[in-house]
């Protein structure tokens, strides 16, 4: 079975290998890991880390996309509003379903 590493664990020790006071082996032997992994686990931080400058250009442009998005449902939901309001006055009144239009979802062959 293979061993689970908590993230914290993680950062911990790719902090201790990026402070460089040990050498990567004597790192490894410490906290019982492989020396390859640790190598895994400092490469994955320093691809990482230019994103953690960019999160706020990130999150504002994530947030005007998402805005962007509201708007337009909103927009759809008043028109399709509008449209189902005008097919309703406009279509007949079905007396087999009690003043209802056919509209409602009724398979019923209204006229």
């Amino acid at each position: 079975m293979r061993k689970q590493y908590t993230v914290q664990f993680k950062a911990q020790v790719v902090q201790e290998i990026l402070k460089e006071e040990q050498t990567l082996n004597q790192l490894a032997a410490e906290h019982s890991v492989h020396p390859n992994q640790l190598k895994r686990w400092k490469a994955t931080a320093l691809e990482g880390l230019p994103s953690l400058f960019s999160k706020g250009d990130q999150a504002a442009q994530t947030a005007a996309e998402h805005e962007l998005q509201v708007t337009e449902l909103y927009a759809e939901i008043g028109r399709l509003t509008t449209e189902l309001t005008w097919l309703k006055k406009s279509w007949p009144p079905c007396p087999e379903l009690n003043g209802w239009s056919c509209l409602n979802g009724s398979t019923r062959n209204c006229r």
